[in-house]
């Protein structure tokens, strides 16, 4: 497989390309310190999503991004039908959470942020990512190929998401800080 990396500056034909989230090779992952000592990972199942790269400006480039709240897995069954209740997602009303971009700018060689509106459990507040082009190539089938990397960090609580539980020791059971953490292929369409 080759692999080039995506050069902001440098003139393409086309110059917009239209890439689809390809969900059997993106993780969407995060990670929040659990009784203020330890640390819980868990990952959504289902995502889709497209990218639009404008590969001669990124400025002119947008993601969307679809996920299955009800694809939530913490590698624990208890904890996630926990995590799909009302006292967190609340799936059974707020079942999809979405990222729309509303900005793209490079932020060096490789990188750029992305920022945009990222609705979970009913809630619409603007994110940040801070992203790296990870590159290029084709399958063995012939397909085109992308990978992106994203990361950013979020206060649950600015999401409705508040339930918690005082530990007697002092602090509390679930941090409010989530570091959210994107490794995106992406097939061109």
């Amino acid at each position: 497989m080759t692999t080039t990396t995506l050069d902001p500056h440098a003139a393409t034909t086309p110059r917009t390309s239209t890439w689809a989230v390809d969900p059997a090779h993106t993780d969407v992952g995060f990670a929040v310190k659990h009784l203020m000592i330890s640390t819980v990972r868990g990952r959504f199942g289902a995502v889709r999503g497209t990218i639009r790269l404008d590969e001669a400006d990124l400025a002119g480039s947008s993601v969307e991004v679809e996920i299955d709240a009800t694809s939530i897995d913490t590698r624990q069954e208890q904890r996630d039908a926990h995590l799909r209740s009302a006292d967190f997602f609340d799936v059974e009303q707020f079942p999809v959470i979405t990222f729309r971009s509303r900005a793209v700018e490079a932020a060096g060689a490789g990188r750029f942020k992305v920022a945009g509106a990222l609705t979970m459990h009913g809630v619409t507040r603007e994110v940040v990512l801070d992203a790296t082009d990870e590159g290029r190539g084709v399958d063995p089938w012939g397909n085109q190929k992308a990978a992106f990397a994203a990361e950013t960090r979020i206060d649950r609580r600015d999401f409705g998401l508040g339930w918690n539980q005082a530990l007697e020791a002092g602090g509390v059971l679930v941090a409010n800080e989530i570091r959210i953490t994107l490794d995106v292929q992406a097939v061109r369409a």
